[in-house]
Order: C-alpha cells, then structure tokens, then sequence
C-alpha cells in the first residue's frame, strides 16, 4: 500500500492534466486518484494514462475531494489542483512533517508561474498569511492524515470556502505544518484579471464568509469554482 494518495478533482482540463500527474510520478511514490466532475473534454481519457484511479463524481471541489477519500488507501491524503505541480519530493517532505504525531495536516507555500514582481509580491503575501494564520488555500496542496480527515467529516460540501473551512476545522485538533517547499500554481486568474483586481475580490470573499455570507451566494462572484 502507498503511504499517500494524492487526490486531483478535475473538470475540462486536459489542456493541464497530462503535465500535472506526469509530474506527480516523477516527484514522489503515491496512490494518483483523479475524480472528475463532468468533464465535456479529453480529461477523463488523458488521466486514464497515468492515473491509478479516475473516478466520476457530480461537480463540486469538496463533493470530488471527499469522493476520492473514500477509495484512497493512503494514511495521508493530499488534495492538488489540475492546474498545480508538486516540488521535488513531495511525499518524504509530507511523510516528514507528519512523523510528528502532533501534526495533523499540512499544506505547501505557493508560486505563481508568472514573471513579475507582483507576482512575487502575491506569493510572499499568501504565504506570510498562510504561515501567520495556519489557514490554507486548495492551490497550496492541502494533505491531512486521512483517519483525522473522516472524522472531522471531511471538506464540506459547500460551493466556495471548502478548504478555509478545513484547515479550521484541522487547527482545532492539532498543529499544522507549514512547509517552505513550494508548489508551482497556475496565475491564469490573476492574468486575466488583473492582481489589484484579484486580490479585491479574494478579500472580499474571505470577508463576506467570515460575516456568514452563504458560500452559494458568494459563488457568484468567483466565476471559475465548480
């Protein structure tokens, strides 16, 4: 049995998906669950190749997250988004930081593949954050031990905020390790956005969840959840 399972919710990536899992087999020894959420493109076909699981799921990241825990046989569980590349091995720096049995979870600093300082600035920002407040974000490759995982009753399946609500919920019974390594995540949303614009909206989000906005309403405002 492999000691982790990284679990990869997708939906209409093919265009990433190839290059994403190629490099989770080079990087690390794993359990490789894909769970896609309906896919009309080549993903389901592409990930068949490299993949030990490719499961269908209804659409929604923490609906496709939770499906994949249930097959996984790993005693950690890493969630990694289509669009984002672990660093060079991953899973002894996972392994790792769990040998401690204090730790419950974990997740990685993040970079941005784009050229410029607000780049760089965004990523020093996230990560100072992350780091500060033991709160992740999906694209910062969320693990957890998988029997703490299902009893904090997994991610909840709401439509924006799965993965704040989480690492809470995985603040509350242990230490989180915040590790330096860090995973490359597409900048396609700041790019196309704009950062000023961006980072107003991520705010605005985190600001309406805390004052108990319902995650269906601030959905729709961030166009490319699912």
């Amino acid at each position: 049995m492999r000691h982790i399972s990284v679990i990869i919710p997708t939906l209409n990536e093919a265009g990433n998906i190839a290059h994403t899992l190629a490099l989770v087999r080079q990087r690390g020894e794993c359990q490789l669950i894909v769970v896609d959420g309906g896919s009309a493109d080549a993903t389901i076909e592409i990930a068949r190749r490299e993949a030990d699981l490719v499961l269908s799921s209804p659409s929604g990241r923490a609906r496709q997250m939770n499906a994949g825990v249930q097959v996984a046989t790993g005693e950690i569980v890493l969630f990694l988004h289509a669009d984002t590349v672990l660093p060079q091995e991953f899973s002894f720096l996972v392994t790792q930081a769990l040998a401690d049995p204090q730790v419950v979870g974990g997740r990685f600093d993040v970079r941005l593949d784009a050229a410029g300082w607000p780049f760089r600035l965004v990523e020093t920002l996230m990560n100072l954050r992350s780091r500060l407040t033991c709160i992740s974000t999906g694209d910062q490759a969320i693990f957890a031990r998988r029997d703490i995982f299902l009893t904090l009753g997994g991610y909840p399946e709401i439509a924006l905020m799965e993965d704040l609500e989480l690492s809470r919920k995985l603040k509350q019974v242990g230490r989180i390790a915040c590790l330096r390594a860090r995973v490359t995540t597409s900048a396609r949303r700041w790019q196309r956005d704009g950062v000023l614009r961006t980072i107003v909206l991520m705010w605005t989000l985190r600001l309406g969840h805390f004052l108990g906005i319902p995650p269906e309403r601030l959905k729709t405002f961030y166009a490319d959840t699912r």
